[in-house]
């Protein structure tokens, strides 16, 4: 019921997860990213305490691989969960238990990996890889290109309702944290027109954070 890419920018070191689902408001539960340290997607039936577990581990200094051994080590309700790490070298980890839902996979590459399950077919994760991999400029652009090759490859056997983008730089909160947590049209298209509104935006948001007197004007009726 869900496809999602979680990928890093070598050049700028932002971090960062897409994803869609049939279900509602998956970004909610499933994406999962901390500023330094890493990004963490927990799928299929979901347990949303595997991102916070997961980045903590990695947070300790633990590679993506040895931080989901750890994560899963005792783990009673593995088999139901399809889990990837990305820790903040760009190297992943992925798992898809026994249980994970209808056709399912996963695919890692450069800085990046994949994973889905409930798919139309199996070569959803590797064409949405592929395209974040060819993609270019900013994280986030390449990551919604990653999604739209996904949607276009099949995507999920049925019609997707909600998506997700969730960034993570170089300050302690997200950069980015958009959402369409439903809708009856093209979730994954809404949220690029979003992230085109906001886009332009980012660093002003970064910059009011850090710094009032340097904040650029709103652009609001009553500021001066």
């Amino acid at each position: 019921m869900t496809f999602s890419i979680s990928a890093r920018c070598s050049e700028t070191g932002t971090m960062g997860i897409a994803i869609s689902s049939s279900s509602p408001a998956v970004a909610a539960r499933c994406a999962h990213a901390r500023a330094g340290v890493g990004v963490v997607a927990s799928q299929n039936i979901t347990d949303p305490s595997l991102g916070p577990k997961g980045l903590d581990l990695m947070q300790n200094e633990l590679g993506a691989e040895d931080a989901l051994a750890k994560l899963l080590g005792d783990y009673a309700t593995a088999p139901w969960r399809q889990i990837v790490l990305l820790d903040r070298t760009g190297k992943s980890a992925v798992f898809s238990g026994s249980e994970t839902l209808g056709i399912n996979a996963v695919t890692q590459g450069r800085d990046c990996a994949a994973a889905g399950n409930l798919l139309a077919n199996d070569t959803v994760p590797a064409a949405m890889v592929a395209a974040f991999e060819f993609a270019q400029g900013d994280l986030g652009d390449r990551l919604l290109a990653a999604m739209k090759a996904g949607q276009e490859s099949g995507g999920e056997a049925g019609p997707v309702h909600s998506a997700g983008l969730y960034l993570v730089r170089d300050v302690s909160w997200p950069i980015a944290d958009l959402r369409v947590d439903w809708t009856e049209g093209d979730p994954i298209a809404e949220l690029a027109s979003i992230w085109q509104l906001y886009k332009p935006q980012l660093q002003d948001y970064v910059t009011r954070a850090i710094d009032p007197t340097a904040a650029p004007s709103y652009g609001v009726p009553g500021d001066q």
